[in-house]
């Protein structure tokens, strides 16, 4: 008889890190080789407008300027039809997902006026903060505690 009780546990948190070749001076490729190794775009992905979400926000960390979701869905826009890229996912529902899951990793943040990269900082000092120091610390310990438990009762 096979177990139909299947496992609906939600994970406190979650990360994918993924290991590419040394990065390139193509400003698109770059953004896309990072948004790759941080898992939030999937290899062989054709969904891709997260990557240019977050060149319209680095862009505006140089001028140190937040951005709406409304501002950032129009200069997405701008940039696709720039680059003569398909206008997919550019719907404001789509923009606000993607700004939720860079949110997520702690690489932007939401403030009462819009959206910037968390405190305008580079990108290595926030992920040296926020990443590896709270999130995947934490995952850590919470992982290396499901082992010693494990081995306690095993």
């Amino acid at each position: 008889m096979t177990n139909l009780n299947i496992s609906k546990e939600t994970p406190l948190n979650s990360i994918t890190l993924r290991r590419y070749e040394k990065p390139s001076s193509n400003n698109r490729d770059l953004i896309r080789k990072l948004c790759l190794s941080l898992g939030l775009l999937q290899p062989a992905d054709s969904r891709d407008v997260i990557i240019d979400v977050f060149s319209v926000l680095l862009k505006a960390r140089k001028q140190k300027k937040v951005l709406t979701s409304e501002e950032i869905a129009m200069l997405v826009s701008q940039l696709r039809k720039k680059q003569k890229l398909k206008m997919l996912g550019i719907a404001s529902s789509n923009i606000r997902r993607q700004l939720r899951r860079l949110k997520e990793l702690m690489l932007i943040e939401k403030l009462p006026q819009g959206y910037r990269v968390t405190e305008f900082m580079p990108l290595v000092e926030i992920f040296n903060e926020k990443t590896e120091r709270f999130l995947l610390e934490s995952i850590l310990m919470r992982i290396k505690e499901h082992l010693t438990k494990v081995d306690e009762e095993f």
